[in-house]
């Protein structure tokens, strides 16, 4: 059966309009465009978001190859290549920087503080350190950020509304992108009667090692990170979490899908839509500080059944949708 969705208004709301593509203004020059991502090109759920970024800029009215020059460069898995691969990009002079993911992202903005980086798909910029003001950015880094500190919560409320008799909950995180809001987060699993505990995993060998260990501390579920290592294995950590038979819950869009329990999150690839806007803006001319971060005005609820039957947590179906709000 084909996944319903249900989109729900989130806090925020962005400030920048898409203009028709017969109103966008012609460069006069080309302009060469920096892309830094931090997993590899060939995978699916990465290489569309450089799709999605190229495709807005084609609806501005920019030619690739003429207006402008796309150099990207990616990590392919290996983090420690960021600084070097952010500092190529510095060295060929860019004008942007487009960052895909808070890795890639805290690695350009380490690289240089006077090329513009617009954010893709990153986590709390000002948590990051990124900025101090969302209205208003106070360094060279501007354009749409996941979530803020809230979503966690409301991921963890999702998560014990589907499994109730949740007692312990182990958080996977990747170490290379730690989590600065989990104290929030262990905060509210308290409120919901529940223990939150952190569980890291650097790559994808240490993943069934770390499922065992949630096992033998006798975890009911596991909340997974939006981080690209787990993007990138998305159908991996979503079976082994069932295998364990953990309730499990993501910010990740295709979680769900994969066969997790829920997904819960703003569509990741709408931040690279809306890239291309910051783009447009900063090569005509604004700076950062004139063009406010945008967070997710819409928010997206599954609950995959199937899964959900698995656990013993639902009797039909294959997903649904819970109004929240």
């Amino acid at each position: 059966m084909k996944a319903r969705r249900e989109f729900i208004v989130a806090l925020g709301a962005g400030a920048l309009a898409l203009p028709f593509a017969g109103f966008a203004q012609q460069t006069a020059k080309s302009y060469r465009i920096g892309f830094l991502a931090s997993e590899a090109a060939s995978h699916p759920s990465q290489a569309k978001r450089l799709e999605v970024l190229k495709a807005a800029l084609r609806e501005l009215g920019y030619r690739e190859g003429s207006d402008i020059v796309i150099e990207d460069r990616w990590a392919d898995g290996r983090y420690d290549r960021l600084p070097g691969l952010a500092s190529e990009l510095v060295a060929l002079k860019v004008s942007v920087i487009v960052a895909s993911g808070t890795k890639a992202a805290t690695a350009a903005e380490n690289a240089t503080t006077t090329i513009h980086i617009v954010m893709g798909s990153t986590g709390d910029p000002i948590g990051l350190g990124f900025t101090t003001n969302l209205a208003r950015p106070s360094g060279n880094v501007t354009g749409t950020t996941n979530y803020g500190p809230e979503l966690g919560p409301k991921l963890l409320e999702a998560l014990k509304e589907a499994a109730p008799r949740t007692a312990k909950a182990a958080y996977l995180v990747n170490p290379a992108d730690p989590p600065r809001t989990f104290p929030g987060m262990q905060s509210a699993a308290k409120a919901l009667k529940f223990e939150l505990r952190l569980v890291e995993a650097r790559g994808p060998e240490l993943f069934e090692t770390a499922f065992l260990g949630m096992v033998k501390a006798h975890n009911d579920a596991v909340l997974v990170q939006g981080d690209t290592l787990f993007a990138v294995n998305v159908q991996t950590i979503a079976g082994l979490a069932l295998k364990y038979r953990l309730a499990s819950a993501s910010s990740l869009n295709d979680f769900a899908d994969a066969g997790g329990l829920i997904t819960y999150g703003p569509d990741r690839l709408e931040g690279f839509r809306r890239a291309a806007v910051f783009v447009d803006k900063l090569l005509k001319g604004a700076r950062p500080h004139d063009l406010p971060i945008e967070r997710p005005t819409k928010l997206e609820r599954v609950i995959n059944l199937k899964t959900a039957k698995a656990l013993g947590l639902a009797s039909r179906g294959r997903f649904c949708c819970v109004r929240t709000g």
